[in-house]
Formats: structure tokens, C-alpha cells, sequence
């Protein structure tokens, strides 16, 4: 045998060892050899939480190991998406962000805790929630003209919460008061959780919030839904008119979830993510589930994921420029 046969011999057998070589050092063949945590930035109950245990529970069969599901709560969700950010990109921590950390409030801080556009790496949209707006069933606003005239009436009484300055909630609520020229006061919260506690004690007088959040108390009657905020009615609440339709015509405003990883996440841990969180959505029970639940179910490709990233974090931006919002 001459020198050329040894050298072509030895390569080919090199090349036969790398995809051992790969599965046994963990890396992304081999994917996942070990629980992957689920960053979460807001407080258990939120919408956030729902949809991340929801499909986490699924997709974790799917992968052959655990999800932990991991609420970080605090500074508008970035706190989890921040740590997420700076995870290392192997594809074991990742993060269920929103519209309002991937594409609103990080450039509000100073310094910003990451870039949103070059920081993360889009999986897959999950899905999205309209917005209800919702009082206490015994509040006197019984639909969106008459808590309008009452925010006209008494500027600055009425007061809202959300989950931080510039979230989803916060932003609804403002283009709405933009919109119909009122002033109402925005109380941030740590996370969802205790605004439902606050409104349904009276310490708040409404809140725009994902609907997942309160439907079930919407349909026990401890609240009363004025309006949702999509331009079309939500299948959940078919008789509950939208913003648009109640004086406000292009109003339209929602809250979208998606998985994200760190900047630099392999392209084989993407696609099978990919892969595991679309066959989880078009489970039929799952689906389902989804849609009671008050949400319109996600998929598609982390190309498409980016995109909406990239095109939410223009039309937020633009609109906390023009409503001049800042974190203090």
C-alpha cells in the first residue's frame, strides 16, 4: 500500500469517527443529552407562563429530555431575556419571549440590557393573544364609549397596571388613550399576576391584558369584558365587540410569544426545535387547548419568526417615540 492509499484511508476512517465524535461530546447531533431550561420573564399565571407549560410539556416528549420551566419576573420580562442573551449558545437555555421584550422595551433602558434585533436567535411564534379590555363586573363603564367618557370626565383617575413600562399592556393602553384623546395612570407591575389580584379587588379600575389571562374570570362573571383588541373579533369572546368597532376604526394591538435562543444557536438545534414546537401546535389536543384558552396558534419557520421581530420592533418603536415613553 503507498503513502497516497494510507493518507486516504486514514481520512476516510476520521471522517466516519466525527459523527461519534459529535454525539459523544454532546454537541448538536447528538441534541439534547440533558434537561433545557425555559427562561419565562414574567410571574406564574401570566400568558407568558401559560403557553410556555402548555407547549413545554409537549414538546419535551418529544425531544426525549425535560423542559424546567423557569419564571425570572421583573424589568418588563428582560430580566429572563437579558440571562437568555448571555446564555451560551448550545441550545440548553432558552428563552419563551414576547412582543414587548423582543421588540419594545430594551432600547428604553439605559444601558440596554441587549440588542433585540442581534442578541437572539428567532426559533419559532408560538402563538398570539389579543388584548381584553376588562373592568370589575360592578364598575359603571359598560362598554368602550362609556369608560371613555368617564377617563374624559376624571382626567388622570382612572388607572391601568401592566407588567412594566413599555410591555404589551402598557402600550395597548396608551394607544388607546392616544387615540381617544384621555389621560388615564399606569401602575407597572413585577408581572400579571398581581394586577388580576388588584383589579378584581378594586385597587385598579381596568387593564388591557392578554385574554388568556382573564377569561376565566370573564366567564365566571367577576369581570366584564369590554372590548378586545384585535381587528377581529377573538373566537373565544364571539359577542364582545373589538376597539375598532367601538369607535376606534385601526386600532389593533396583540401579544405574540416566541421561543428564541442566544445569538449564535447552531442551526441543527433551530430546526429541531423548529420541528418539535410545530408538531406540538398541530397536536390536536394541544391546539385546541390553545384555542379555549384564548389564543391563535403559532408555527411556522424561524425565518418568519425573525421577520415579525424585525417588522414589531419598527411599529412599537415608533409608537413610544411619538407617545414618549421612557423608563426612569
Amino acid at each position: 500500500m503507498n503513502r497516497r492509499d494510507v493518507l486516504n484511508g486514514a481520512l476516510g476512517s476520521l471522517a466516519a469517527a466525527l459523527p461519534l465524535a459529535a454525539r459523544a461530546q454532546g454537541g448538536p447531533a447528538a441534541y439534547p443529552t440533558r434537561p433545557v431550561t425555559m427562561l419565562v420573564g414574567f410571574a406564574p399565571g401570566g400568558g407568558t407562563d401559560i403557553v410556555a407549560r402548555l407547549l413545554g410539556a409537549k414538546v419535551q416528549d418529544d425531544l426525549g429530555q425535560p423542559i424546567t420551566i423557569e419564571n425570572r419576573a421583573g424589568a418588563s420580562g428582560t430580566v429572563a431575556a437579558a440571562a437568555t442573551a448571555r446564555a451560551r449558545p448550545d441550545g440548553y437555555t432558552l428563552l419563551t419571549g414576547t412582543v414587548s421584550t423582543q421588540a419594545a422595551v430594551a432600547p428604553l433602558m439605559n444601558p440596554p440590557p441587549y440588542d433585540q434585533l442581534r442578541d437572539f436567535t428567532p426559533i419559532l411564534l408560538v402563538g398570539t393573544l389579543p388584548l381584553v379590555v376588562v373592568v370589575r363586573a360592578d364598575h359603571p363603564a359598560r362598554d368602550i364609549p362609556s369608560l371613555i367618557a368617564l377617563a374624559r370626565d376624571r382626567p388622570g383617575a382612572l388607572n391601568y397596571g401592566s407588567s412594566g413600562v413599555a410591555s404589551q399592556q402598557h402600550l395597548a393602553a396608551e394607544l388607546l388613550s392616544q387615540t381617544a384623546g384621555v389621560r388615564m395612570t399606569h401602575i407597572p407591575y413585577r408581572g400579571t399576576g398581581q394586577t388580576v389580584n388588584d383589579l378584581l379587588g378594586g385597587a385598579l379600575d381596568v387593564n388591557i391584558d392578554t385574554l388568556a389571562t382573564y377569561l376565566p374570570h370573564i366567564q365566571a362573571g367577576r369581570l366584564r369584558a369590554l372590548a378586545t383588541t384585535l381587528p377581529e373579533r377573538s373566537r373565544a369572546l364571539p359577542d364582545v365587540p373589538t376597539v375598532a368597532e367601538s369607535g376606534f376604526p385601526g386600532y389593533d394591538m396583540s401579544v405574540w410569544y416566541m421561543v428564541l435562543g442566544p445569538a449564535g444557536l447552531p442551526e441543527p438545534i433551530v430546526k429541531r426545535w423548529e420541528g418539535a414546537l410545530n408538531r406540538a401546535i398541530s397536536d390536536p389536543v394541544i391546539n385546541q387547548r390553545l384555542i379555549d384558552t384564548g389564543y391563535i396558534p403559532g408555527g411556522g419557520t424561524a425565518e418568519s419568526a425573525a421577520a415579525l421581530v424585525r417588522r414589531d420592533a419598527e411599529r412599537l418603536g415608533r409608537l413610544i417615540r411619538e407617545a414618549g415613553i421612557r423608563l426612569e
